[in-house]
């Protein structure tokens, strides 16, 4: 199998690709549906890509029932703290998250399923590839929590206006 899978807690997975370098550079497989289905990740309806300066901070994002979706996070160029956040209000570990370094070069990818808000700090100037599952984008059903929910690497964070006004978690609207 091309890709080794690491439990992180609360259905969160840390995809780490197997990578075959030679002397022209490396191959490295990104999504293989026949692998990735056995971990219950589905295959993706869209692909979207962000390019993030130093320092930003985008998220933490989510959108509600009827149109949850599910995140694979991959890092083509650069560096970035991403971070899943629990806001299943009857699991154990609401609140709770998890964060991971993504990077070009350890090619790490992170598996954010629906039930959870997703943010990411760029460590550097970096590109970042959203595989979306479940559910087209939809803005009604668009959710944020503040971003302050985290203790970011980078103190000075820069934030869009949007993402500079979502509610605390204890206010915002979550799963149940």
């Amino acid at each position: 199998m091309p890709f080794d899978f690491e439990d992180l807690g609360m259905g969160v997975l840390l995809i780490k690709p197997k990578t075959f370098p030679d002397k022209r550079g490396f191959f490295l497989e990104v999504f293989k549906s026949t692998d990735f289905s056995k971990y219950n990740i589905p295959i993706p309806l869209q692909v979207n890509m962000s390019f993030s300066v130093r320092g930003v901070v985008r998220g933490l994002h989510y959108q509600m029932t009827p149109k949850e979706q599910g995140k694979l996070v991959f890092v083509p160029k650069g560096k970035i703290l991403d971070v899943a956040v629990d806001i299943r209000r009857s699991s154990p570990t609401f609140g709770k998250y998890v964060s991971v370094e993504l990077s070009e070069s350890n090619h790490y990818m992170l598996w954010i399923p629906p039930g959870f808000a997703h943010g990411f700090q760029a460590l550097e100037d970096s590109l970042v590839v959203y595989f979306v599952t479940h559910n087209d984008y939809s803005p009604q059903h668009e959710r944020c929590i503040n971003y302050s929910y985290i203790d970011w690497e980078i103190k000075e964070v820069i934030l869009s206006d949007k993402d500079s006004q979502c509610p605390p978690l204890d206010w915002a609207e979550v799963f149940p």
